[in-house]
């Protein structure tokens, strides 16, 4: 069967999901609307039964009374106030970190599919040009999923990035010292530049790639072989920059030189993996003939090597930065330890030990239900990832993962699945006019 149909039941699924999902988004956020009365009142619960910000609260308490005189009472009525003040907005800042996770987390997914696309053109590789339309349909989510992120980045504001709040910058020389990039200005331009160069390339190649199954030469192909090049210098130098103002200011006093490729192996290895996911469906649905068990094992060993890819870099990252032991470097670990230790530490079990031990064995490779499996494992694991980037820095030790962290990964995975669906219906499923799809349609490890 070369042409998919977009069937029903996966509409009105991807349907349910956008509506559930921003149904429970919605309820998150009206919750989150809580004034410092109610806060006080919270934290007193809290405190009496002994648990949460309320505990950390009491304790304070109860060491500081032993050296209180009356005029110190005033001092500790003030903390107080100033904690409940700083809880209160970790709580207004909750259900717009969530949408702005899951939002960035499936725009990832469409531009690391991407990248990998361009790559696969520009190295003229011979075996992955039956799963060129699978990843054209993956990219279709990249405009409007990159939109919405630069949206809601810009709605959200100080809710996210706290060198958008004038009053923070006013007291802040740091961030005063940053402010020549860090503005709303430099952000929104930039933002829609990488945007612009992503889309075009997209577009274009897409329609090089359309126009050669018709074709009676190999003028598209060529077209498309020198944009993808092209496009490759472009994407790594607006990744690296996106990757810093999207992801690493939200925290603006500190920085990694190798966080852009980090976010680089997040993205290419959730793009990767999901190529191998949306594959495997059509073919349980009768489609992609023509894709083997050879062409899943590549895909599997991508999955396998760029995880030990990101192992490499999330490791260079941190050991520099924790051996280094500078204070205002080494905070943005420790903060993660002390706070984060379920999702910090299994991130790294789903991200590193469970795709190392389970895509090791090149048999495996070969089973879809195995590589479904640990698809799923990584691709849970690199949302996690995107988690650990954002929440420490916008709810701090306030975190969970509820409503609003479930409601958006619904209703951005249904917008994801509706986009992608959508678009492999409107073209054949075989680029038969690559000059390469010989090659591929028999290709065999």
């Amino acid at each position: 069967m070369e042409n998919y149909t977009f069937s029903n039941r996966l509409k009105i699924v991807s349907l349910i999901l956008i509506l559930a999902g921003g149904i429970g988004w919605g309820i998150s956020y009206s919750k989150s609307h809580v004034s410092l009365e109610d806060v006080k009142t919270m934290l007193a619960e809290e405190a009496s039964h002994g648990g949460g910000h309320g505990e950390a609260a009491a304790t304070h308490e109860e060491t500081s009374d032993e050296h209180t005189t009356d005029g110190e009472s005033h001092g500790e009525e003030a903390h107080d106030d100033e904690h409940a003040e700083h809880v209160m907005h970790q709580i207004h800042n909750r259900p717009y970190s969530a949408l702005y996770i899951a939002a960035f987390f499936f725009m990832m997914i469409a531009l690391g599919t991407l990248a990998f696309y361009a790559v696969q053109y520009a190295s003229q590789a011979g075996w992955p040009q039956v799963l060129f339309r699978v990843m054209e349909a993956i990219t279709y989510y990249l405009l409007p999923g990159a939109l919405i992120v630069l949206g809601i980045a810009l709605w959200a504001g100080p809710h996210i990035f706290i060198w958008m709040d004038p009053e923070v910058v006013a007291h802040d020389e740091l961030i005063q010292n940053k402010s020549g990039f860090l503005n709303k200005t430099g952000f929104l331009i930039r933002g829609l530049i990488f945007i612009a160069g992503w889309s075009a390339y997209r577009y274009f190649s897409r329609k090089f790639s359309i126009a050669q199954d018709s074709a009676d030469n190999n003028r598209n192909f060529k077209k498309n072989f020198r944009i993808s090049a092209g496009f490759l210098v472009f994407y790594i130098y607006t990744e690296s920059m996106m990757s810093w103002d999207w992801i690493m200011s939200v925290d603006p006093h500190w920085f990694s030189t190798l966080f852009g490729w980090y976010v680089f192996a997040s993205m290419f290895v959730s793009g990767i993996t999901t190529i191998a996911l949306v594959t495997i469906y059509l073919k349980s649905r009768g489609y992609l003939d023509f894709v083997n068990d050879s062409h899943l094992h590549d895909l599997a060993k991508f999955m396998f090597a760029i995880s030990i890819f990101w192992t490499y870099l999330w490791f260079s990252q941190f050991m520099l930065i924790w051996y280094a032991n500078i204070p205002e470097e080494v905070t943005y670990f420790a903060t993660r330890i002390e706070h984060y230790k379920l999702p910090f530490f299994g991130m790294l079990v789903m991200n590193f030990v469970f795709p190392f031990l389970v895509l090791m064995n090149s048999d495996y490779k070969r089973i879809p239900w195995f590589i479904v499996c640990a698809g799923i494992v990584i691709l849970l694991g690199h949302y996690l990832d995107v988690f650990n980037m954002i929440m420490p820095a916008t709810v701090g030790d306030g975190w969970s993962i509820g409503l609003p962290e479930i409601s958006a990964v619904m209703l951005f995975g249904g917008l994801f699945l509706f986009s992608t669906f959508y678009a492999l219906s409107k073209a054949p499923l075989l680029a038969k006019g690559n000059p390469f799809i010989k090659e591929s349609e028999q290709y065999h490890y």
